[in-house]
């Protein structure tokens, strides 16, 4: 293995809690990478020595993204229905039905081109970590090769047969339930490592998402949840009574909600992309700091109701819309996600973690939120690989 220290860099975001502050800040720092893993960080002046060297040129490095809800494996889009929503038409969970047609039409070849092409995309903006879902095949066969085509580009796959009632069960829901927790999860279990389900007013009610979830346990998947996107509902009590690693969109909260969130292991995962393209009043991520919730902000890449890939966009909403400092959204854009799957491997550098490694064109993390819009990867580490 070959040993690499990047020094010079203006400010370190460990996300360490030995180090002060939210951020764990170094100033003029370093970090050592041996092969995959970070194995030291400090002050550039106490640096070892290495095999080989980066100049970091004064600017900010921070841990990679970890992007913790994303739909990847579709096919086709749905720019009509964006017009529409931006022309004043209401968002409704019915136009996933949409895109299920175009992805069961699609070739095998032709999904994965796609995830690849947005699991690459994603990585040139600094995100080293993807969750990915099924659920635009509704289908035993396309849920399962959903699945298979997720886990060639991320282990963190997700089974979402409850993402909406498929088209040919929509006279009978009790059926697909059926389907979803009997033959479907049979064939993608396998091929998952958690179970989630839209448990929402036109999805899935409280006691059909419970059954959903409770299956998928069962089977050995860890539950995460859609909860409260579009109205207040159960989804975020279920989460967490079932242990639920997430309860993600959490834009419709009661006090009991919140409450709850902040007393449990869950983490609330906040999608400001799709509050953003639906025109739908954002989530109040302040509440839920301020009650000691751990948050986590994530993408929902998706072709219907969030078409981003842009981890720093949603810090910049975040920061605009939702009353997070830039201090604590890059914290939930890193940390954050990284609790949402429950991994201690990503979202911080410190000895022992990944070398996963986002260098901004930018002196501090601050210019996330501070130049919207604006390109600011110069470097990406993934698995200690430079990739950009």
């Amino acid at each position: 293995m070959t040993s690499t220290l990047i020094t010079n860099i203006g400010t370190l975001v460990t996300n360490d809690p030995s180090c002060p502050g939210l951020l764990g800040l170094v100033e003029d720092a370093a970090v050592v990478l041996d092969g995959s893993v970070v194995t030291w960080t400090g002050r550039a002046a106490d640096a070892p020595a290495a095999d080989q060297r980066v100049d970091a040129g004064g600017r900010a490095l921070l841990p990679g993204f970890v992007d913790s809800h994303a739909h990847l494996v579709f096919a086709g889009d749905r720019t009509a229905e964006f017009n529409a929503r931006m022309s004043g038409q209401s968002y409704s969970a019915g136009g996933i039905r949409t895109t299920v047609a175009a992805t069961r039409a699609a070739t095998d070849a032709e999904l994965d081109a796609n995830v690849a092409r947005f699991v690459g995309e994603a990585l040139r903006q600094g995100t080293t970590t993807v969750e990915c879902k099924s659920g635009y095949g509704l289908t035993v066969a396309d849920e399962a090769r959903a699945l298979r085509i997720a886990a060639a580009h991320t282990a963190e796959t997700t089974y979402l047969g409850a993402h909406v009632v498929a088209p040919e069960f929509a006279d009978d829901p009790a059926g697909y339930v059926d389907l979803v927790t009997g033959e479907m999860l049979d064939a993608c279990a396998p091929h998952a490592r958690w179970v989630d389900v839209f448990c929402e007013q036109g999805a899935f009610d409280g006691d059909q998402a419970r059954a959903v979830l409770t299956a998928g346990i069962e089977r050995g998947l860890t539950p995460r949840v859609h909860a409260n996107q579009l109205s207040h509902g159960p989804g975020v009590q279920l989460a967490v009574e079932l242990g639920a690693a997430s309860a993600d969109h959490c834009t419709h909260l009661t006090d009991a909600d919140v409450a709850a969130l902040a007393g449990s292991a869950t983490v609330a995962t906040l999608l400001p992309g799709a509050e953003f393209s639906t025109r739908a009043p954002y989530p109040d991520a302040r509440r839920l700091l301020d009650a000691g919730a751990t948050v986590a902000l994530s993408t929902d890449c998706n072709p219907g109701s969030s078409f981003t890939s842009s981890m720093a966009f949603c810090i910049a909403v975040a920061v605009r819309e939702m009353g997070m400092t830039p201090d604590e959204a890059v914290h939930a854009a890193t940390a954050g996600g990284a609790r949402a799957l429950r991994r201690t491997d990503v979202g911080h550098i410190s000895p022992g973690a990944r070398a996963d490694l986002l260098l901004l064109d930018a002196p501090s993390p601050v210019h996330l939120a501070y130049r919207p819009g604006v390109p600011l990867t110069a470097a990406v580490w993934r698995a200690g690989v430079r990739e950009v």
